[in-house]
């Protein structure tokens, strides 16, 4: 799906405006993103394991909305010409038939809140199929690494929040149907041309995998591209030599990248257009 529009949030650019503070000459750098994929994922949500009649419910939402073309109608929200719809929360009240859901609302275009409101692919879903299941809707904010835990521990109902299908993140809940195919990708300095002669995953790989650990690869804690740097098993991915910087999320991560404190960042490709964009934008 190519992205015509790059929505900006709020957060990011008040996290930008704060960190370029006292950087001097940096604040003229910017960030580009290199447009190859480096992995093939496939999104899903996580389900509490002691509801499999919500897996149920869940799976035939996907497949309504995909059928019907509300999953385009939001993707267009944010991909396209479209406007992002914002999404409320209700407090947690153990007395009302609520949707608890679990999410990380740092990771734009997915899930994001640059106020009181959510926005984002999936708390428009996550609104929509509330209203479908006749729930009041309740959005629990928490460091993505605490987003499966909190489901396996019945605190929340599901997790959405850009959740990559992982053998290991099965402990603690069931994978829904997927909904959206995603990949990793690499930011690195506008004036860095190491990359431009790559045409595939195999060539960024190969210039990556000659980096030692004297080189800084930044990741948001607990994703895939944490995983895809440090070297996972279960998804195959071999690592790499570089020393792996973990971030609370991805912005912070590109802030570091363009305050040359590392030397590249990795994470999956909505997110890193839309951080790219919205820091790049504040310089």
């Amino acid at each position: 799906m190519k992205m015509k529009k790059l929505v900006t949030a709020a957060l990011s650019f008040t996290l930008a405006v704060s960190m370029l503070a006292g950087c001097g000459d940096s604040a003229s750098t910017t960030a580009k993103v290199i447009e190859i994929n480096l992995t093939d994922e496939e999104y899903a949500f996580g389900v509490d394991k002691t509801q499999p009649e919500l897996l149920a419910e869940v799976n035939a939402f996907i497949a309504e909305i995909k059928e019907n073309g509300t999953f385009d109608e939001i993707c267009n929200h944010y991909f396209g010409d479209g406007t992002p719809v914002a999404v409320t929360s209700a407090t947690l009240d153990d007395s009302k038939d609520q949707l608890v859901v679990a999410t990380n609302a740092a990771f734009e275009p997915f899930e994001y809140t640059p106020g009181d409101s959510y926005y984002g692919i999936d708390m428009e879903i996550a609104a929509a199929l509330a209203e479908k299941l006749g729930k009041e809707l309740v959005i629990q904010n928490m460091d993505f690494e605490s987003v499966c835990l909190s489901v396996g521990q019945q605190k929340c109902d599901i997790a959405m929040a850009g959740l990559t299908i992982k053998p290991d993140r099965e402990e603690y809940v069931m994978f829904t149907d997927p909904y959206y195919n995603a990949s990793q990708r690499l930011i690195v300095l506008s004036d860095d041309t190491e990359f431009d002669g790559c045409t595939d995953a195999a060539s960024v790989e190969a210039i990556l995998n000659s980096k030692d650990s004297s080189v800084k690869v930044g990741v948001q804690n607990g994703t895939t591209g944490q995983f895809y740097c440090q070297g996972d098993e279960s998804f195959g991915f071999d690592g790499f030599a570089m020393e792996t910087v973990g971030y609370k999320n991805g912005s912070l991560a590109v802030q570091d990248l363009l305050n040359k404190n590392i030397n590249y960042v990795i994470i999956d490709s909505a997110p890193a257009a839309n951080i790219t964009a919205s820091i790049n934008k504040m310089r």
